[in-house]
């Protein structure tokens, strides 16, 4: 083999290697962000908490990485700061650390405040490393990357019935041995994410040719507000059902928390194959589509849910997971395409939003379930997948990507 063929082989396996650590990064943020919903039953008995109190905590959870993550999504874009990938992971630390020495739900708040801004951070940061790591192939980096955060969100309710219950509020300080990992993967990630923002690096790099925006501004708010519209669809539901659920099954059926949590993990489970199919899926058959099966193809499972006995809330949970979460990477990369050149920005605002609504939304569903009911409360969220409608208005793949219709089967 030639020596350029070597050196080759060696930048691809490199590449490789950060796009898995940025994964594994992921997986390590979001368990730990996941934890915090996934033990609200724990800190409403404890603290004595009401519903619109416990929404307060998961509000100000998104709400932190919601605002931070654009604006540094669009910095960043500009003027790219490796070092904020192990300082994000470092703010997760102290948030971990502040939920087992919590005594009140000022404190909870604070906490969960710092949690949020080491997830603001990860996001935009890594999605771009992701980008840069396989440019190539950014339906299936986008993927890879979000599977590692799903895989976090997946293990939380395990983490929650097996660690925090048994041992009490101080189990979470065995989280600090996540973040720490945490902190030395995303030191040795900024390293090379370094190398590849140094200018000499850069002007051969092709992530860096930037496709002119090729849209008006009014096509491209029109684009975007039907994808916020599915966001909002997708985590206002994701929200209810990872912080509120618990409290139905166990209501309803008179079973413990950890058989509640049962349901959360395989939503959550599944929904991390769920984001792996999600990618390749839509390079076959068109992110459009994708995006339009992920969120309306969700709704007759969720309109059964309410009614399911508790073998079968598992398996309804694990459909629902793995369609709803299908198409989350694939809206990043839709609207990066409509946005070229804005990696971080688009990164920064959609998982923003996607904290931000998750975040009013358990506000607003706590407080429907403390003046109505967990009934009634899922049974409103039942509906919230059939605004997967309004992806059908989304232009087709050829459009956005000013690609022959022929090519989107293989768009990369």
């Amino acid at each position: 083999m030639s020596q350029q063929g070597i050196i080759a082989d060696t930048t691809k396996n490199a590449a490789l290697a950060v796009l898995l650590g940025v994964s594994a990064a992921h997986l390590l943020n979001d368990a730990m962000q996941s934890v915090v919903p996934a033990v609200f039953p724990f800190f409403q008995q404890k603290m004595q908490l009401s519903y619109t109190e416990i929404g307060w905590v998961a509000f100000t959870l998104n709400i932190t990485a919601s605002i931070l993550q654009p604006a540094i999504g669009y910095y960043t874009d500009r003027r790219p700061l490796p070092l904020l990938l192990p300082l994000g992971m470092f703010f997760t630390l102290l948030g971990m650390v502040g939920l087992a020495l919590s005594p009140s739900f000022w404190s909870l708040l604070i906490s969960a405040a710092l949690i949020g801004i080491g997830s603001s951070v990860l996001h935009p940061e890594s999605s771009r490393v992701a980008h840069l790591a396989m440019s190539q192939r950014k339906g299936l980096a986008q993927s890879v990357f979000q599977v590692g955060g799903n895989t976090g969100q997946a293990f939380a309710p395990l983490m929650a019935a097996f660690i925090i219950i048994p041992q009490g509020q101080l189990g979470f300080l065995w989280f600090i041995l996540l973040a720490g990992l945490g902190i030395a993967l995303q030191w040795g990630i900024s390293r090379w994410y370094s190398r590849q923002t140094r200018p000499a690096e850069a002007a051969h790099s092709s992530n860096n040719i930037k496709r002119p925006i090729q849209f008006s501004k009014r096509f491209i708010v029109y684009v975007l507000g039907i994808l916020i519209l599915m966001l909002f669809s997708k985590f206002v539901y994701l929200a209810s059902m990872t912080g509120y659920y618990s409290f139905y099954y166990m209501d309803k059926y008179h079973l413990p928390l950890k058989n509640a949590q049962i349901c959360i993990f395989a939503l959550q489970f599944a929904g991390m194959v769920g984001t792996f199919l999600g990618g390749p899926l839509a390079d076959r058959f068109g992110r459009q589509k994708m995006i339009w099966f992920s969120i309306l193809g969700t709704s007759p499972f969720s309109l059964l849910l309410p009614y399911a006995g508790p073998v079968g809330s598992i398996i309804l949970c694990a459909v629902i997971g793995a369609i709803l979460m299908s198409g989350f990477s694939v809206i990043i990369v839709y609207a990066q395409e409509l946005l070229p050149g804005h990696i971080g920005t688009v990164a920064g605002l959609f998982f923003g939003l996607s904290f931000g609504m998750g975040g009013l939304g358990s506000v607003v569903m706590g407080r429907l379930m403390d003046t109505h009911g967990v009934n009634l409360m899922i049974q409103v969220c039942a509906f919230l997948p059939l605004l997967g409608l309004f992806a059908l208005l989304l232009p087709r793949d050829s459009v956005i990507m000013g690609t022959p219709e022929k090519n989107i089967i293989t768009p990369e």
